[in-house]
């Protein structure tokens, strides 16, 4: 079949070719199911070719260290299975003190990495003078891991595309998944804008665009949007080849010898319906990670506010109306994370920035993922949430939705990403029209 042409019938329908559509889609035709990919924008447009490029272990919360575990294993065989040199490598990462409160909370954390055996340890200045020669200021030390790494963004989700396309898996770009149909009690149709596709299983790796598809559906699934500006340089003389972060700033080389670099702590959180709707839920988190978060208040309220709420499936869906959540980046915000680089590695002075760009987060209250069956929903899986670790953990939580659906034994215990963690209500009163 064409890889434009709509099937009539597929055993799974994801929603979303971003990294957690692709991988999950990669796991599932190893294992010999019939998979389609719609995407209501094309492959990778949204925050899956818009991050940093890292992939940790180091200091994520503990329930996530086995799934970040899992997807460091996956990422070392991606390249092989894609055939293409996808940026990744072992460079090592450093999260740099500044005060010894920042030093205290790294060390909290340690022993979290003696437990799941990882090679994060604590580095003292002069260790640091060692690692970092050009690093200037006074620093009271680093937490640093040498295996975590970096991949290329804007390699590995073509490349990941191109792999499943020579597979004859069907990737519909500009094809929104509007809703669902149920036979039985179960999903038996993903309806699109192009026409229904009869399916097993829906999954929804649609990002930030999750909350928005499971209202429609009676589904609550609390989520908010952040925003973060990123830029890239061309190649820099001299700076580290280690991913580094600071208090104010993060920078990782890059493929092409560039640097791709933030401010770190200075994501945007626009004030929004939904920012009231489900303050009881993130206000725990707003108030022990307040200090990463901006809020504004614009015209972000008032669009969210007239947004389409619930829509039939013969309606034109919000997914239509808005292909590409594409932010506008902080230009300030750039400004002020490039100062702070400079000042601690002065070589970045000779740097030039080659592009700016902002990039939509989907979080939860706990920022941890959801990656589970909707009870009340047979067939469909939701695989979202995941608070700026999604490309990190990407392959885990791919591999994770492919043992799911084939009933195989999860990479890692579900247990952790389901959904009824946070969402105690499953059905409301879907729009069934």
């Amino acid at each position: 079949m064409n890889s434009s042409e709509l099937p009539k019938q597929s055993d799974v329908v994801i929603a979303g070719a971003g990294i957690i559509g692709l991988t999950a889609a990669l796991y599932l035709s190893d294992r010999g199911v019939n998979v389609t990919i719609c995407d209501k924008g094309t492959v990778g447009c949204e925050q899956s070719m818009r991050n940093w490029g890292w992939v940790r272990r180091m200091g994520r919360d503990p329930i996530e260290i086995p799934l970040a575990t899992e997807s460091a294993r996956l990422w070392e065989e991606l390249a092989a299975q894609v055939g293409q040199d996808i940026g990744f490598r072992k460079s090592g990462i450093f999260y740099l003190c500044k005060t010894n409160k920042d030093l205290a909370k790294y060390e909290a954390w340690m022993p979290h990495a003696k437990n799941h055996k990882l090679d994060s340890h604590m580095l003292s200045p002069q260790d640091l003078a060692i690692y970092l020669p050009s690093l200037k200021g006074a620093w009271a030390g680093a937490m640093y891991t040498p295996s975590d790494a970096r991949a290329e963004p804007s390699i590995v989700i073509p490349a990941i595309a191109a792999e499943l396309r020579r597979r004859g898996i069907s990737i519909l770009e500009n094809c929104a998944v509007r809703a669902f149909d149920t036979s039985a009690g179960r999903v038996s149709e993903a309806i699109t804008e192009r026409g229904a596709i009869s399916c097993k299983n829906l999954v929804l790796a649609t990002g930030a665009w999750t909350r928005t598809f499971c209202r429609n559906s009676g589904i609550d699934f609390p989520q908010l949007k952040v925003f973060g500006s990123v830029m890239r340089t061309d190649p820099v003389d001299g700076a580290p080849e280690y991913a580094v972060a600071g208090n104010d700033f993060a920078f990782r080389k890059r493929l092409d010898g560039g640097y791709t670099i933030a401010q770190k702590n200075a994501n945007i959180a626009q004030i929004v319906p939904d920012s009231f709707r489900l303050l009881r839920q993130f206000l725990p988190a707003f108030r022990s990670e307040g200090n990463e978060v901006m809020l504004r208040f614009g015209k972000a309220f008032f669009e969210e506010a007239l947004s389409k709420k619930t829509w039939a499936k013969t309606d034109v869906s919000p997914f239509e109306l808005k292909r590409q959540l594409v932010p506008v980046p902080d230009q300030k915000i750039l400004k002020r994370g490039m100062s702070n680089v400079i000042g601690s590695f002065p070589e970045f002075a000779k740097a030039s920035i080659l592009e700016t760009w902002g990039c939509a987060i989907d979080v939860t209250p706990d920022a941890i993922p959801v990656i589970s069956s909707v009870l009340s929903n047979p067939g469909l899986i939701i695989s979202s949430g995941f608070s700026g670790h999604g490309f990190g953990i990407g392959p885990g939580a791919g591999h994770l939705v492919a043992d799911l659906i084939t009933g195989s034994r999860p990479i890692v215990d579900l247990a952790p990403y389901l959904l009824s963690r946070i969402s105690k209500i499953q059905v409301t009163k879907p729009n069934r029209k």
